[in-house]
């Protein structure tokens, strides 16, 4: 499936994330355990991405209480539309991160289940290129599928036709090492299923 078609299957369920049914707490502490690994950061104004942002604004309003300034990306249309209702005044960018291209340098990087969905063929640049959008000493935390070699599927199991791809841990982490950063914590948080959550620094 290409971007786009993901985008179109995430618009039919959008509304999934901003119900009560969605259990708000998903990603949370891992995303706090992330943060620690940022207080080292230099005091001021800090910025955060926030990318396959979806619409339920949970991790956008955990990286506000901790004072950065947040901007959302998402394909999307219905995400991004119930995302602008809870969060007004923030900025949102409508865009394939396949594609987009970063027009600044961010402390904090967020790509929770959203980067697996992209060509397996992007996941090795995608991932260059979002490293090098931090700046130095900042933050990334993404989910990837934790296999060993790399693979792609398609599914039903949402309901809808849905995409997933994985680079494979061996080639990620040489990915990471090759564009300047370091693996801080890798895990396994759901095992036995192969979700996994990557906490990287750039040099």
């Amino acid at each position: 499936m290409k971007p786009e078609e993901v985008a179109q299957s995430y618009n039919q369920i959008a509304d999934r994330w901003n119900g009560d049914q969605f259990q708000r707490s998903n990603g949370i502490t891992q995303h706090e355990r992330a943060l620690t690994f940022a207080t080292s950061q230099a005091s001021g104004k800090r910025l955060a991405l926030d990318i396959g942002c979806g619409c339920s604004g949970r991790f956008i309003d955990l990286l506000l209480s901790h004072n950065y300034v947040v901007e959302g990306l998402d394909l999307a249309e219905e995400m991004l539309k119930l995302a602008k209702q809870r969060h007004p005044t923030l900025t949102f960018h409508q865009a394939d991160i396949c594609t987009w291209q970063p027009q600044k340098s961010y402390d904090f990087i967020t790509a929770w289940d959203s980067i697996w969905h992209i060509p397996l063929a992007e996941q090795i640049s995608t991932m260059h290129k979002l490293i090098g959008a931090l700046k130095p000493k900042g933050i990334m935390i993404f989910t990837t599928g934790g296999v060993d070699e790399p693979s792609d599927t398609t599914n039903n199991a949402m309901g809808v036709p849905m995409y997933h791809s994985a680079p494979g841990l061996s080639n990620l982490l040489a990915a990471i090492q090759k564009a300047g950063a370091h693996c801080r914590h890798l895990e396994y948080d759901q095992h036995p299923e192969l979700h996994v959550y990557m906490i990287v620094q750039k040099s």
